[in-house]
């Protein structure tokens, strides 16, 4: 340490940031057990705060949009970045290829603010939106306070962010691919379809099974920050989510006992998600995250 201290010293801010954001909350996670006071000693509850969360209507709706959400997202969204690396990998101009990876990334790089801006604008019945109904005489609606649409909304404007950028890793398994494969694909006559089938996605398998199982164990965080900022009146029925549920109950109604047992709820089933996924890939295919 003595020696590369400098390097140390790069690493601080983000070993500061983990240990405040991730290390002592989970310590806190106790408050989820005790009363909250402001003045005196927070008083033992036991498990009086999962009782009333669970019996609560209101938990139960976030909780079946959280599923829904979270389920939709990784049906739809999660196929992609590996189609998408794919695709750019067959893409023999170098400038060119570039250019789309860039195009691709570039959405990552956005706030959901900024993000939301943009999808709001874009799918007001007088936007964007407009011109491709006309062309296509289509019917006129309001996909922003639409019950039946906002969840896809979600779904469309998380991929249209995500997809580029999670493509990088799968990207980056097929650079390790050996090229005296796909010579020899080719010379045996292998199309270009047959190399992508039993070439490049058996290289792929490994790095697919893993970042399966690590985004099952974020199936509970249906992304706070993209529904926080497209949500409104007309829809929060349809996309109110748990993390959304526990910034409100929790610093608006400053319930902070009952939102830490919400969240815990939370934290434990992605635990118990991605345990239970590593260890069931692990007996089948022999492949985990470890």
């Amino acid at each position: 340490m003595r020696e590369d201290w400098i390097l140390y010293l790069m690493l601080a801010p983000g070993i500061t940031y983990f240990v405040i954001f991730h290390v002592i909350p989970i310590y806190e996670m106790k408050l989820a057990f005790e009363n909250y006071r402001i003045i005196d000693e927070n008083t033992w509850a036991g498990l009086e705060h999962f009782k009333v969360l669970f019996s609560s209507p209101a938990f139960m709706d976030v909780l079946q949009n959280t599923v829904i959400i979270s389920t939709m997202k990784i049906i739809f969204i999660f196929p992609i970045p590996i189609i998408l690396s794919l695709l750019i990998n067959e893409v023999r101009s170098g400038p060119y290829r570039k250019y789309v990876q860039s195009i691709s990334y570039l959405p990552h790089f956005l706030s959901w603010v900024v993000i939301a801006g943009i999808w709001i604008s874009f799918l007001n019945p007088d936007g964007g939106i407009n011109i491709i109904r006309n062309f296509f005489q289509l019917p006129s609606i309001d996909f922003m306070t639409s019950k039946d649409h906002i969840r896809w909304v979600l779904v469309f404007s998380e991929m249209w962010r995500s997809a580029g950028w999670d493509s990088i890793l799968y990207i980056a398994a097929i650079m390790r691919i050996s090229p005296s494969l796909y010579e020899a694909a080719k010379l045996d006559g292998a199309s270009t379809l047959q190399q992508m089938r039993h070439i490049t996605l058996p290289a792929l398998a490994t790095t697919v099974v893993t970042v399966f199982i690590l985004n099952l164990g974020f199936f509970m965080n249906a992304g706070f920050d993209q529904v926080f900022n497209l949500m409104n009146d007309s829809v929060i029925s349809k996309i109110d989510i748990l993390d959304t549920y526990v910034y409100r109950i929790g610093l608006l109604n400053g319930q902070y006992s009952y939102a830490t047992a919400a969240s815990l709820f939370k934290g434990v089933i992605g635990l118990v998600l991605i345990l239970g996924t590593h260890f069931l890939s692990k007996r089948f295919t022999g492949k985990g995250v470890w």
